[in-house]
């Protein structure tokens, strides 16, 4: 989905009123949030899916591929920094977000930042683990005295921050997605049928409705007056973006391509 324009996905039924470059910061942003939210494997990860790491941008992705390209995988996090252009700076904003799975330090498969290697590592050998034995081990986490290593540039709210990554390292913050299939008999809209209960996944939402992905390339509208029994004021309140509902078929017109739906749930 990186490799696309936000705009392209459709994200509104007046986005072409508005300010078409507000409109792309803030659709970049909200991506760039999202992908350093989760964290990206500098090893796999594309040109595209790199140039929103913070700190990096297109010129820097494409370096580190050509890079990757040319020298092999990274084995830490310090050897980004041969990179060509990914000066101290970029460093020091990109480093937590990019992942190294089976580096040379387990910590390179967290989000701690490298300038934090040094106070997990005094953290370990206060209980006499290794880092190895540190990471995952809840048990032994709890037993650290957080106090004890609070100082001028650190305080508690990172340390907790620190634990909680030690915790579950790498682990993918997103929720399980639920598994969704269209009707395997509907495949265009000749295959329609007035009265059919059909899965469908809200695609967009106007003042006026919503329409509905159903299997076809037409895309079917749920008018307003068919959210619900009652009087609706706000779409948005029934139904959201990429929601799975089931949907009653009330009309088809083959010839205009139009399908009007109705929520059931």
């Amino acid at each position: 989905m990186v490799k696309i324009d936000a705009k392209s996905i459709g994200v509104g039924q007046y986005q072409h009123d508005v300010d078409q470059i507000k409109l792309k910061k803030s659709l970049d942003t909200v991506v760039a949030s999202c992908v350093n939210t989760i964290g990206v494997n500098i090893n796999t990860a594309s040109e595209s899916l790199l140039s929103y790491v913070s700190g990096i941008g297109p010129k820097i992705a494409e370096n580190i591929v050509n890079y990757r390209n040319e020298n092999g995988s990274f084995t830490s996090r310090v050897a980004m920094k041969k990179v060509p252009r990914l000066g101290g700076k970029a460093f020091e904003q990109a480093a937590g977000f990019l992942r190294i799975k089976n580096g040379k330090n387990p910590l390179d498969n967290s989000a701690v930042h490298p300038e934090s290697y040094g106070l997990v590592d005094k953290m370990a050998k206060d209980l006499k683990k290794s880092i190895s034995e540190f990471i995952g081990n809840k048990e032994i986490l709890q037993k650290i005295p957080l106090d004890k290593h609070t100082t001028e540039t650190i305080g508690l709210p990172t340390l907790q921050d620190i634990l909680r990554e030690l915790e579950k390292p790498g682990v993918d913050p997103r929720a399980k997605a639920k598994v969704f299939s269209f009707d395997a008999g509907i495949k265009t809209i000749s295959d329609i049928r007035i009265g059919q209960m059909l899965p469908g996944i809200v695609n967009n939402i106007t003042n006026f409705g919503c329409f509905v992905d159903i299997g076809t390339k037409e895309s079917g509208l749920i008018h307003v007056s068919n959210l619900s029994d009652t009087f609706v004021k706000d779409v948005s309140a029934i139904v959201r973006l990429q929601q799975q509902i089931i949907v009653k078929v009330l009309e088809v017109d083959v010839v205009r391509k139009r399908i009007q739906l109705a929520l059931v749930k």
